[in-house]
């Protein structure tokens, strides 16, 4: 497989299931909010998206004695549910519960192409994680490279979950099979969780995933990790040593942590002084003892970034994916929407266009 991908690209960046949140014994606000707040996660329960929100959401909860009501809308890669959030009406209480900026729903023709997201939304971003390819412990499958001599004898064969067709697990994946040079086989689910129990229960060759969504069963002995995305290995507390991808394909050692963001985003005409109040209980929650106590554990890492910051990340982070999912239509599935045609430039001309024209910071 020839590998069209330029690196120096990279460098620039429906089911529902609820439960509530409530914190008794906490002074409610007298103002907003008035009722319980709804957090829509855009995947499906118990993945890395999942398991993050809902922790944020409960020490939003905690630190300003909210109820906050979870609802999950899986789909189309975040599709339906920011087609939901964006419908309803920008008072506050539906905040959308997502990963990577939202950054894939429009390259793939899930939502409309305009309004812009630095025009219809407001970004937070708590932290990022890093992506790993694991295997049962019974598989052939020793190390990587004995994936990549095995994708090179038979070109397609290997195959390797993702939460969804064009979704984070799945540009992971394309980013390293580039890389290696070898052609996979990708296989869509909703979600990490149900990704991770494919490979577990051998549907397919590979685990696609996060750390965070295989550490657990790489720790009870029933999964071995091949590689992870991040900077060097991990040894866990048993000596158990989980290796870098850059220790096998060392060119993507620049690149490196590379993985998802966890966002929440409400709609940008929300009323400034919701809005507000929204980000500071964003803020409070991220940034709380609890919170980075759970990031820690699981391997992610927090990031706090809010205001134009984070428009400007999640901006770069869309042009990165969008390049690369036109270099790879043909492995995507679906139609792939042109930069032209989202109003974006390519990765390496993002510098000089941001911020673009007619874009406004908000001023909380």
């Amino acid at each position: 497989m020839s590998n069209g991908f330029d690196r120096r690209t990279f460098l620039g960046g429906a089911g529902m299931a609820a439960i509530t949140i409530t914190m008794p014994g906490v002074a409610r606000a007298q103002s907003y909010p008035a009722r319980p707040v709804t957090v829509v996660i855009m995947y499906a329960a118990g993945g890395g998206t999942d398991v993050l929100i809902r922790k944020l959401a409960e020490e939003m909860a905690n630190v300003r004695g909210w109820d906050v009501s979870i609802a999950n809308r899986p789909g189309a890669v975040g599709g339906i549910a920011t087609q939901y959030v964006g419908a309803q009406r920008p008072d506050g209480y539906n905040i959308l519960g997502a990963a990577n900026y939202n950054k894939f729903v429009r390259v793939l023709g899930h939502v409309p192409a305009q309004p812009a997201p630095w025009e219809q939304w407001a970004f937070m971003k708590a932290g990022n994680a890093i992506a790993s390819w694991s295997v049962p412990v019974d598989s052939p499958f020793q190390t990587l490279q004995d994936v990549i001599d095995a994708a090179r004898a038979e070109p397609g064969r290997i195959s390797v979950s993702t939460s969804g067709t064009g979704g984070i697990w799945h540009e992971m994946a394309l980013l390293i099979a580039s890389f290696a040079q070898i052609e996979l086989r990708y296989v869509a689910y909703q979600g990490g969780q149900p990704a991770t129990l494919a490979g577990l229960q051998g549907e397919v060759d590979i685990a696609g995933g996060g750390v965070h969504e295989h550490i657990e069963l790489v720790r009870a002995g029933q999964m071995r990790m091949l590689q992870h995305t991040g900077t060097e290995d991990i040894v866990l507390d048993d000596g158990t040593v989980l290796p870098t991808v850059a220790n096998l394909i060392p060119q993507l050692a620049p690149f490196l942590p590379m993985g998802p963001t966890y966002n929440m985003i409400v709609r940008r005409d929300t009323p400034p002084e919701i809005l507000g109040e929204i980000q500071s209980a964003f803020v409070d929650a991220a940034n709380s003892d609890e919170f980075r106590t759970f990031l820690e554990a699981r391997f992610f890492q927090p990031d706090v970034k809010i205001g134009e910051a984070a428009d400007r990340e999640a901006a770069s982070m869309e042009v990165v994916t969008v390049d690369l999912f036109n270099q790879y239509a043909d492995q995507i599935g679906s139609d792939v929407i042109s930069a032209e045609a989202l109003g974006l430039p390519d990765p390496d001309g993002f510098a000089a266009w941001w911020p673009p024209q007619g874009y406004k910071p908000l001023d909380l």
